[in-house]
């Protein structure tokens, strides 16, 4: 799996702007402000047409322009595929794979798969619960289109009934749809919980793996999934957990009414961890969360490759000049494989990286070759 070349017209600061990759190591490099996190953004959005930084497609198209356009060619599953996402202010975005035009952007996800890491994930064990369900829900979504399904309908009716329980007081005849929303919602989050308690099992497994050889024998890391109550069990049958978010419905019905706001479902999941049995967010050191947000995304991409057979796009955003040298030689020891990006304000030293170094300069590739010749 790896992104051939890629093309972007009105992305971000990119006014026009192409490139060719290396099966191996990109290095892209240049001063701050330059659009190196916009190249990465872009390679990220051919994953499932999300961005890890806007909440809307204008945000990712440059100013004055209407519209933003970003082509890649990219081989997977021994296939080529050409990837185009179209994205306009004002109207819907379009993208295509072969120039046929795509319903759902679940299908890009089928195609290319990408790890993201950048300096926020650092703080990804002492931030709260919502950064780490982005980062499950992301991985997930990639993975397994039917999640991103199941979450794009559980959180509109989530918005549905989070109208309804503040507005209901004002207008009472506005109860007599909450339970139907009610059972929706306990069905689409029983899928939910099913497959974040799965991805999480697997992360666990190869996450305290890579801890314990990252701190040569001396933390152990685990994983664990909270999510409501009344699911004991969240590895059991989707019917099993559906039945126990509606006990939980059912038991928070009235603090909802007060409140005016959902105290029940998913949306509120967190991925807990531990190093040697104490809790991670509150008794850990800086060092000892840097190394376990670094084994989340390394057993993330392993799991990748596991799934799918394939290693994913890993996108390294200058987060290598936040580790220090033992970090940094131990995340560099184990991506070997699979195509890889990696983002700085400096050129790659001679033999550091074997494949391409690119050098942007605001928002244009000013000079491109092998790594060593750039050095």
């Amino acid at each position: 799996m790896r992104v051939c070349s890629i093309s972007l017209d009105g992305f971000r600061n990119y006014t026009q702007f192409s490139a060719q990759f290396s099966p191996g190591v990109n290095v892209i490099w240049g001063e701050n402000a330059q659009g190196k996190t916009n190249l990465l953004e872009a390679i990220g959005f051919l994953a499932g047409a999300r961005s890890h930084r806007a909440r809307g497609d204008k945000e990712l198209i440059a100013f004055q322009r209407t519209q933003g356009t970003i082509t890649a060619q990219v081989e997977s599953r021994g296939r080529d595929f050409l990837i185009q996402a179209q994205l306009f202010r004002g109207a819907r975005r379009k993208l295509f794979v072969n120039h046929v035009k795509l319903k759902t952007a679940g299908k890009l996800s089928e195609i290319l798969q990408t790890v993201l890491f950048c300096p926020e994930d650092l703080a990804l064990i002492k931030a709260g619960a919502a950064e780490r369900r982005t980062f499950l829900d992301r991985a997930i979504c990639q993975l397994r289109p039917r999640y991103a399904e199941a979450l794009s309908q559980y959180q509109k009716l989530l918005d549905h009934k989070t109208r309804i329980l503040r507005d209901w007081e004002k207008n009472p005849s506005l109860l007599e749809v909450l339970e139907d929303f009610n059972e929706a919602m306990a069905r689409a989050g029983a899928l939910v919980i099913h497959y974040r308690a799965h991805f999480i099992r697997k992360l666990a497994e190869k996450a305290q793996v890579i801890q314990r050889e990252f701190s040569g024998g001396g933390e152990e890391l685990a994983l664990s999934y909270q999510t409501v109550r009344t699911v004991t069990d969240p590895l059991g049958p989707t019917v099993t957990l559906y039945e126990a978010l509606r006990e939980h419905q059912n038991s928070h019905r009235r603090a909802e009414l007060e409140a005016k706001s959902c105290l029940s479902g998913p949306h509120k999941d967190d991925l807990l961890a531990a190093i040697n049995g104490q809790p991670a967010r509150q008794f850990a050191s800086q060092g000892q969360t840097r190394t376990a947000a670094l084994s989340l995304k390394l057993a993330e991409r392993e799991i990748f490759q596991e799934d799918t057979g394939q290693w994913p796009i890993l996108l390294l955003d200058d987060v290598l000049s936040e580790l220090d040298q033992r970090r940094q030689d131990f995340v560099l020891g184990r991506i070997t494989g699979g195509q890889v990006f990696i983002t700085g304000c400096q050129p790659p030293e001679a033999g550091t990286f074997p494949g391409n170094s690119l050098h942007i300069v605001q928002g244009t590739l000013v000079d491109a070759g092998a790594a060593d010749d750039l050095a």
